[in-house]
């Protein structure tokens, strides 16, 4: 029987002795413990460690989509032959940069290289009459689904700070990608495969790479994981022959004693903790990943519909097709480089190199938006098309066109996004962003808005300091968003 005692006498490590405050404490430790659970699971949380960091969070709001599929034309693909045209380009073709225009350039320097016509033949297409050159022909088709993005703009000069930033959002090294702060976020709606999926048309060979899906400061294993272009696009991942799944759970369990033992040595250190996870989510990957990436499933129709009857769109049109497979199967971030090595940098012999490029992804992208919408995809997936800048409308080495990061062109579609339209404006020779100008802090405050995630809710403490996705910065775009 417990001794009543006043109410208010409590032991000197705060246990209540009375049965009401026994009772009451009991009640609210009920409580607590619903709280335990709910809050290792909510977008909100902070870095508390995790046993499943990525295990499906709540999102702040409502979302829009579940997952993006981010395909990056790397190197600063020209808006100025793709989806912006400009009549005046054409009248002031040869001539120099008008005085108008000059004080605008002022940071690029002194520019006295002509102004260079745009040769597209451009129409405009879909119900809603938005313009596209000849060089997409495809992607035109899917016109009423684009939601393009005029006024861009960003800090990045040159192709290292500019991928870096388009990334991560800083022009330096050393922050979380998009990618990961999207992981870090919402998790992943499959834990049999990764939830960050990166993919390379020239393996290796992106600028900064493994910086540009890097996890920055928050744990490792929030940072994307690479596959590789060709048949195996996961390698080594089978188990050697002869080994049984019992025999693998062994070495995998001995492993993992080897590594926490080695861990518990280092506090804070969380690469040896996400190899930890990468072994388990490899083991786990065997039953599962085989068939994520084998195409052999896919109808003939299919395939063709992608061009992998093609030898120039063959790669890409493997890459947009497996990443269709990879959000079907719950992956929420899968990001897809084109021009891997800057090759969309074309300060010269630009008809040469963006016609070549264009037509290695026109149509494996229109077949990605079409097979996304047909199999019910693309209202749950916000697919985003775009480099690290544009290009100039003057001319370099007399046929080619310098870096823009002043004003220059995205798209998103899908994620209930109303398409068949354009949001902002560039001025009247594409030089620089005017209306609606929007930020690559902006723009990653639009996309996660779309998944629901707040910019200025989703944070991680890093050093005591609590950091967040756009760097205290820029706002969602309602009018791409609700437009």
């Amino acid at each position: 029987m417990l001794t009543e005692m006043p109410a208010t006498h409590h032991t000197p490590f705060g246990t209540p002795r009375s049965r009401r405050d026994m009772l009451l404490s009991a009640g609210a430790g009920f409580g607590g413990l619903v709280l335990a659970h709910l809050l290792p699971n909510s977008v909100l949380s902070g870095p508390t460690p995790n046993p499943q960091p990525l295990s499906s969070k709540t999102p702040h709001v409502l979302p829009r989509a579940k997952s993006i599929i981010f395909l990056f034309m790397e190197g600063g693909p020209s808006h100025l032959d793709t989806f912006d045209p400009k009549p005046l380009l054409k009248e002031l073709s040869g001539k120099p940069m008008p005085p108008t225009f000059k004080p605008v350039i002022l940071a690029m320097g002194e520019n006295n290289s002509p102004i260079m016509d745009s040769p597209r033949k451009w129409k405009q297409h879909g119900d809603g009459g938005l313009w596209v050159s000849d060089w997409l022909p495809h992607t035109a088709t899917c016109a009423d689904d684009l939601c393009v993005i005029r006024s861009c703009w960003t800090n990045g000069l040159n192709h290292s700070g500019g991928v870096c930033q388009m990334n991560t959002g800083s022009t330096i090294g050393g922050r979380p990608s998009l990618g990961a702060w999207v992981t870090y976020g919402l998790g992943t709606e499959n834990e049999n495969l990764p939830a960050f999926v990166v993919m390379e048309d020239n393996p290796g060979s992106v600028i900064n790479g493994p910086r540009n899906w890097s996890a920055g400061f928050m744990p490792a294993g929030y940072q994307g994981t690479p596959l590789a272009s060709g048949p195996e696009p996961i390698r080594f991942l089978a188990s050697p022959k002869g080994t049984t799944d019992g025999e693998q759970q062994l070495k995998l369990d001995l492993l993992k004693q080897l590594n926490q033992k080695h861990a518990a040595e280092r506090a804070g250190q969380s690469e040896l903790e996400a190899r930890i996870a990468s072994y388990e989510l490899a083991f786990r990957m065997q039953a599962e990943a085989p068939d994520a990436v084998d195409l052999k499933d896919e109808t003939a129709e299919t395939q063709a519909l992608y061009g992998l009857d093609q030898k120039e769109t063959q790669g890409f049109g493997r890459m947009c097709l497996l990443s269709r497979r990879l959000v079907e199967r719950g992956v929420r971030f899968v990001q897809l480089y084109s021009g891997a090595g800057s090759k969309w940098d074309a300060h010269s012999g630009i008809e040469k190199n963006h016609g070549g490029l264009c037509k290695a992804v026109d149509q494996p992208i229109a077949a990605l938006l079409k097979d996304l919408k047909r199999r019910g995809l693309l209202n749950d997936t916000l697919v985003i098309w775009g480099g690290e800048f544009g290009r100039t409308p003057m001319s370099e080495k007399g046929d080619g066109r310098d870096h823009n990061p002043y004003g220059f062109t995205m798209w998103v579609a899908g994620g209930g996004i109303r398409g068949g339209r354009t949001v902002g404006t560039t001025d009247d020779i594409g030089l620089h962003a005017v209306e609606d100008r929007l930020h690559v802090h902006d723009l990653h405050a639009t996309f996660l808005r779309v998944l629901g995630v707040d910019h200025m809710r989703l944070s991680y403490l890093n050093k005591g300091r609590p950091e967040r996705p756009t760097i205290n910065e820029g706002s969602p775009c309602e009018k791409v968003i609700s437009g």
